[in-house]
């Protein structure tokens, strides 16, 4: 398994390639704005096929470059859960992504030897996810360093947002933590430092 890490300046949002490197097999993570024209030489270059895209939620910072990629891409799957699904405002423009593979909560996703683990984590959206594959956790914006995603949009819940956390805080392992914005952190650091997570595990 192979992450690396794209950082997309127009949306400040962080955007990951998922790699099987076994089978070549590539997905996206939250492709805030298009790079496709990057994505098509690094599977030419490298012999990868883009298999998926994975949205942790629907927020236009995080789908932005959906359509670029399904246009540079034919067919790949777009994955998103059913609470974000067919979004008609700015925010959530989720209705015009074109067809949708909806996954929930304890779905597993294969992407070549690689399983990933579908968490639902509302809060910051109806529909936010994070994703577990091995020892790494893409959390979306759900769970950052030193803080947590924003419930004041629509469709965000301060209760949710804390019983997801608690969800978060109780995964056992030791977990590298990829969120949708800012720097990089592992669970155990947050366990320990982010207040959020801690007085949500204290509930």
């Amino acid at each position: 398994m192979d992450i690396k890490h794209v950082y997309i300046p127009s949306v400040y949002t962080n955007c990951y390639l998922l790699l099987d490197e076994s089978s070549g097999a590539l997905a996206v993570i939250d492709p805030g704005d298009d790079i496709s024209q990057t994505l098509l030489r690094l599977c030419v270059d490298n012999g990868w096929t883009l298999r998926a895209v994975f949205l942790t939620h629907g927020h236009y910072d995080h789908v932005g470059g959906v359509a670029a990629l399904r246009q540079a891409f034919p067919g790949v799957s777009v994955f998103l859960h059913p609470e974000d699904a067919n979004g008609t405002d700015s925010l959530l423009p989720t209705a015009g992504l074109g067809p949708l593979t909806l996954w929930r909560d304890g779905d597993v996703v294969s992407l070549g030897a690689l399983q990933i683990e579908v968490l639902h984590t509302p809060g910051h959206t109806r529909g936010s996810v994070c994703l577990r594959c091995r020892d790494s956790l893409f959390s979306g914006d759900t769970l950052f360093a030193g803080s947590m995603g924003r419930t004041d949009f629509p469709g965000g819940s301060d209760e949710q947002m804390r019983a997801s956390l608690k969800r978060l805080g109780e995964l056992e392992g030791e977990l590298r933590v990829f969120p949708g914005h800012g720097a990089f952190t592992t669970l155990e650091r947050e366990k320990e430092g982010n207040p959020y997570l801690r007085e949500a595990m204290e509930e």
